[in-house]
């Protein structure tokens, strides 16, 4: 039993990893059940076995890679609480842009997430879950802002919800360009540009 529950566990992984690998090629819309049963090498019986339509399956790549970046946020955002709250949001921002940047796989499943889905349809269900995930982002910053002006670190005049948002926003920019190869200059440039992003919301 052990070993069939290890078996199909690896026949999930595959065939994740070879939509991933479709969805890349011909984008989202135009991918068919069938086009990733042959890049797997299974049947869509195997792939129906494990996910129920596309969405689901959809979904599945975009929670391997999205959960640990969230946790990582969480982490590094609200439960250090001894560090300097401005120095956490700046090694928050390093920590997400250096997971994107280093690990293939989920560079490519962010890639795919931001240039080959059309999020219409079916999977506009999967643009709200995306929209409550920067929520979520939005809301630990403003938690941390908040602690930087109790500590008189933040810049004067600058609100926390203002500055949760403008990060929020400068966040999402960063890695929509770090994704396109042809931006190699920002790839290379991201540790300078976050810490005067920082930089430039301290007191």
């Amino acid at each position: 039993m052990r070993r069939t529950k290890e078996e199909a566990e690896q026949t999930r992984r595959a065939i994740m990893r070879a939509a991933l690998l479709t969805f890349n090629e011909v984008g989202i819309s135009r991918t068919t059940l069938e086009h990733v049963a042959k890049s797997a090498g299974v049947t869509r019986g195997a792939i129906y076995w494990h996910f129920s339509d596309k969405q689901a399956l959809l979904r599945a790549i975009r929670e391997e890679v999205s959960l640990p970046l969230v946790d990582k946020a969480d982490f590094t955002l609200l439960h250090d609480r001894e560090a300097d709250p401005l120095d956490r949001i700046e090694r928050f921002l390093i920590d997400i842009v250096t997971m994107i940047d280093r690990d293939p796989h989920t560079r490519l499943a962010c890639s795919v997430m931001s240039f080959k889905c059309e999020y219409v349809g079916e999977l506009e269900a999967e643009l709200e879950e995306f929209a409550r995930k920067v929520e979520h982002t939005r809301k630990s910053l403003l938690k941390v802002y908040s602690e930087a002006r109790k500590q008189k670190k933040l810049k004067a005049g600058l609100t926390p919800d203002a500055a949760a948002l403008e990060t929020t926003v400068f966040l999402a920019g960063l890695i929509r360009l770090m994704l396109l190869d042809a931006a190699p200059r920002v790839r290379r440039e991201t540790r300078s540009l976050i810490a005067t992003h920082i930089e430039g919301r301290r007191a």
